[in-house]
């Protein structure tokens, strides 16, 4: 016979079991939420200025490797706490702590520089997944431009949000504003067409600009009759005193041809051929930096007046925001090498350009590719730093591209580099690095490389 209590003590029992059934669940998805692995926008806030960085997680269990904005980390994942330490090779880290919550990290970071271990610096932190590229065909945009710009800034609200493998078609102003009817748009100085914010493009990625289309739309343009004090001598420079005035050419279009309107006795038949460039592409740099004006140039590209930026050309920069922020201006007619009068022949463009985005592929400086030559731009103070600019970035390329020994890179090197001086009127000095690519062609390029 059953004890009288025995019914409610089953009773009990089995709810609780059911209650711990229950819970179970719950409580395996605090102690072990989704798979972290991925790539992460970090959004740290330095003193309310806002700076990104890329992160990318593996994870194992419970166990987090990978890098932060290039330095390799370890970490953890308990419930919904996740913490890792990232170190560079000059003993700086990073250490973050977080808490994850409907798919997004927050917390803080702790900066450490290597060169000043005493000062470590804690910044509040928000961190998202990168946003996948979306399907569908690409889409062609006609964008008429009502606002120009003269910094190349992070804050300027973008004028056209587009998706990678898309293609805009548009127009610039000349360097001092006016467009391809003669009307004064904007103040001068290189105003800008943009920014365009491209879908996916996140820190630690490269955006990719194929130029489709580069087209005079007036026939006149603006330069000057100065040399710059780069290309002056103490002699020249007495010789030079009186120039500076400005020297308006007629663009034959036809002829392919551009003429001074009104040339000296002896250039009354001097003719040069007119290519269509592009002085300004430029993305956004990291706001960490004050917005430059769209007179510099710099890793972010900007106004590196490369002479062999026209149709067909490509453009590789590093993105620095979410969404990249490219910018595009100051057509010239031609220039040659390194715009020695301080003015190309400056005038309005047609332009049309296909945006690509290559994820986690960081560059350290901007690169072009024509049909016929892989080229790394280098830009500083001097041409000596720019010189050195130029080749340390053709040298990572070829490392990446090819995985070549140091030994291997030198050979490479000294054997086919051409270098073409890009820039010599503006703040930066600009050196171009190029080479040949059928000096390549007998190289194996490596599965994830740039191209």
């Amino acid at each position: 016979m059953a004890h009288p209590r025995s019914g409610a003590a089953c009773f009990a029992a089995t709810f609780l079991t059911i209650l711990i059934l229950a819970l179970v669940p719950a409580a395996f998805a605090q102690a072990a939420p989704g798979d972290l692995s991925g790539r992460w926008v970090v959004k740290a806030d330095f003193f309310g200025t806002p700076l990104y960085f890329p992160l990318k997680l593996e994870q194992h269990g419970q166990q987090l490797t990978g890098d932060f904005s290039g330095d390799k980390l370890d970490g953890t994942v308990s419930g919904n706490a996740v913490h890792f330490l990232a170190k560079d090779e000059q003993g700086g880290s990073e250490e973050m702590n977080a808490t994850l919550q409907a798919g997004e990290m927050a917390g803080s970071i702790v900066f450490i520089n290597g060169g000043d271990a005493a000062h470590p610096t804690t910044h509040q932190f928000t961190a998202t997944l990168a946003p996948q590229r979306r399907a569908g065909t690409p889409q062609r945009h006609e964008f008429t431009p009502t606002t120009f710009y003269r910094q190349f800034s992070a804050a300027n609200k973008p004028a056209l949000t587009i998706a990678p493998g898309d293609t805009v078609h548009t127009t610039t102003v000349d360097a001092g504003g006016t467009d391809e009817k003669g009307v004064r748009r904007v103040l001068g100085g290189n105003p800008e067409t943009g920014p365009f914010y491209i879908e996916t493009a996140v820190p630690g990625d490269t955006l990719v600009v194929h130029l489709t289309h580069l087209r005079l739309n007036r026939d006149w343009a603006i330069s000057d009759d100065a040399i710059v004090d780069r290309g002056l001598d103490s002699d020249l420079a007495v010789k030079m005193k009186d120039a500076g005035k400005d020297v308006r050419w007629h663009l034959d279009r036809e002829r392919g041809v551009a003429t001074p309107e009104k040339p000296g006795e002896h250039l009354a038949h001097y003719t040069v051929p007119l290519r269509p460039m592009l002085g300004c592409v430029a993305v956004a740099p990291n706001s960490a930096q004050a917005a430059p004006g769209t007179g510099d140039s710099g890793r972010f590209g900007g106004n590196m007046d490369f002479n062999e930026i026209i149709e067909g050309a490509t453009v590789y920069l590093p993105v620095n925001v979410p969404g990249a922020l490219l910018y595009v201006g100051d057509g010239h007619a031609l220039q040659g090498d390194g715009e020695l009068n301080g003015n190309a022949l400056e005038t309005s463009m047609d332009v049309e350009f296909t945006v690509d985005v290559l994820p986690g592929k960081r560059l350290h400086g901007p690169r072009m590719e024509s049909p016929t030559h892989l080229m790394a731009m280098g830009l500083g103070g001097s041409l000596d730093d720019a010189f050195r600019a130029a080749t340390a970035n053709m040298a990572d390329w070829l490392v990446d591209e090819y995985k070549l020994t140091a030994s291997e890179l030198a050979q490479v090197l000294g054997t086919s580099s051409e270098y073409k001086v890009s820039e010599v009127a503006d703040r930066n000095a600009g050196i171009v690095l190029k080479i040949d690519k059928k000096r390549l062609q007998t190289l194996t390029p490596a599965q994830n490389g740039l191209r």
